[in-house]
């Protein structure tokens, strides 16, 4: 028996719902994404609690990211353990109005996905049953719509539980959600009695314990993802009174505490605990350590931005029309220019995806279907492809390239459609912000001052485009450049966030951080293929983000690390 503290005898064991007795986190995760979504349209984006009133840096970067870009965190996706009553906590503060409005929200929300609910952990029946042969009344309080719980209640584990549940307490019963003690005063004043030690609350958050003090009964904490007990205890160290009296890492462990009690007191029940009390079954599962490459947001170490460069086309902005347009007219001209016979050999190609490229424009003079149709490269790559080191025949390349482009360029539409929110973010953070970018200054000066009606125009310190340094990228002389202008050093604390191996090679020969922009979502096997890190290519990515939302959750991470 672990070393567990010995707590009232209790009468009643009030249970939590969701991540207590039983796991509804899919339903949950897209009942929240989806009522996010609706923010605006529910008049909660400005209810939104300001920073200064957070309670922690998880919950800034939480409403920071909330913001932006109303769905959840990446982080509260991949721990699984957060509820929607703590996500509502942490962005709305005390404004319980806003908080009732959005759970509201949710509720409508939870009826397209609920359904799927399981026991949290093995056993979970064979414990409330030896319980109940204890003669301790089962109850359970939650935020959860009556609703859903009748529903859920009634399926799991093959309808056997309503036997074991003697009363249950929902939100719609009460006027004020968890961590309001109502839900338990309303709980047990429908069984005769009132809150005293006697009563357990069991949960899983810090909120549930928050409940259990507020109304005044024993609070009993379960570990449900096997976390460091001590991790726990940090979230009470500013208000201790609401620390709960114990952490149990599994139901079995409820009937350790209870020998325990019978220990001190023998005639505490009515039968012996453990005679009654069933085998042990296992902890539940923690959710899995994700072993991820060492460019992953979640495992890179970096340093904090002071300036944060960006690529322009297909990373900022979509111009692949005209980009494909402008290629697609000048490839058939490179005969007549004497460009086909200065291909690199297909040999020499870093991988065979690029050498068949080399022979298929060799033979055809035109991209390979496959390319045209996937739109993932950009012109720059495509060079980089087809002449490799060949500077002269690149800057050629690029000039014919410009020729067709301005017949075909104008139309420019921001790459996610929320850029524009975080390139504003970005700003509200004090960090400086430019532009990278191999077009010439001839078009971007128009494509800047068009995008997202031109609300771009003024966000960004310094723009370098390809014509103002005679090498454009892959060499660093643009973003040393670009550096300079700021009287920044090329150093870490300069990122630069770019969709291309010319932009990380740019980047990392540069001296400063590479952020790739992964916008044409290659797979793992994908990315260890252009980025080998080898002795002929030795240049990787410090880190590798997927879409705008991952890469604000990056920032806001590395500039509020979290505390340990």
């Amino acid at each position: 028996m672990p070393n567990l503290p010995l707590l009232t005898a209790p009468k009643i064991l009030l249970f939590d719902w969701h991540g207590t007795l039983v796991d509804t986190q899919d339903a949950m995760t897209a009942a929240m994404d989806e009522m996010l979504n609706q923010l605006e349209d529910l008049g909660l984006v400005d209810r939104l609690i300001p920073e200064t009133k957070c309670r922690n840096r998880d919950d800034i970067k939480l409403v920071r990211y909330i913001r932006i870009f109303r769905r959840l965190h990446p982080k509260i996706l991949m721990e699984r353990r957060s509820s929607r009553t703590e996500i509502f906590n942490a962005i709305f503060g005390h404004d319980s109005e806003a908080k009732i409005l959005a759970h509201r929200a949710y509720n409508r929300c939870y009826r397209n996905h609920y359904g799927k609910v399981k026991p949290y952990q093995e056993g979970v029946r064979e414990y409330l049953a030896a319980l109940k042969r204890l003669e301790i009344k089962i109850g359970v309080a939650t935020n959860r719509s009556r609703e859903f719980l009748n529903h859920e209640l009634n399926i799991v584990d093959d309808g056997s539980w309503p036997r074991l549940i003697d009363f249950t307490t929902c939100a719609d019963d009460v006027t004020l959600y968890k961590p309001d003690p109502q839900i338990i005063r309303y709980a047990l004043a429908n069984v005769d009695t009132f809150p005293r030690l006697d009563t357990w609350y069991i949960g899983d958050s810090y909120l549930d314990m928050v409940t259990a003090k507020n109304a005044g009964v024993t609070g009993v904490f379960y570990n449900n993802t096997g976390r460091d007990h001590q991790e726990i205890l940090e979230a009470f160290v500013d208000n201790s009174q609401n620390a709960p009296d114990v952490i149990i890492d599994s139901f079995d462990e409820i009937m350790d505490l209870m020998e325990r009690v019978q220990e001190h007191d023998i005639l505490a029940f009515p039968k012996i605990v453990s005679k009654v009390r069933p085998l042990p079954f296992p902890p539940p599962t923690p959710p899995p350590q994700h072993i991820e490459p060492s460019w992953h947001p979640s495992v890179a170490k970096l340093t904090p931005p002071k300036l944060i460069l960006f690529d322009w086309h297909a990373t900022l902005v979509d111009t692949l029309d005209a980009m494909y347009h402008a290629v697609d007219d000048m490839l058939p001209e490179l005969n007549k220019l004497g460009l086909l016979d200065q291909m690199v050999d297909p040999s020499e190609s870093k991988t065979p995806e690029d050498a068949r490229l080399v022979k298929y424009v060799q033979s055809y003079a035109q991209l390979h279907p496959k390319v045209r149709a996937d739109r993932k490269i950009s012109r720059t790559d495509i060079f980089e492809v087809l002449f490799g080191n060949n500077q002269e025949v690149k800057q050629l390349a690029h000039k014919v390239f410009n020729h067709h482009y301005r017949n075909h360029y104008g139309t420019v539409l921001p790459f996610e459609p929320r850029v524009g929110r975080v390139l504003l973010g970005l700003r509200m953070l004090n960090l400086k912000l430019g532009i990278i970018t191999n077009r010439d200054r001839e078009f971007f000066e128009n494509e800047v001052k068009a995008v997202d009606e031109g609300t771009w125009d003024g966000l960004f310190d310094v723009m370098v485009c390809g014509d103002d340094t005679e090498l454009r990228k892959p060499h660093p002389d643009q973003l040393i450049r670009a550096a300079r202008l700021l009287d920044y050093k090329p150093t870490p604390d300069v990122w630069y966030v770019g969709d291309s191996t010319t932009d990380v090679i740019a980047s990392r020969r540069a001296g400063i951080t590479s952020v790739f922009f992964n916008g044409a979502q290659w797979d793992q096997a994908w990315l260890n293929k252009i980025f080998p890190g080898d002795q002929r290519f030795p240049h990787k990515p410090h880190v590798i983000v997927n879409d705008f939302s991952e890469f604000w959750a990056l920032v806001l991470a590395c500039l509020n690390p979290p505390r340990h």
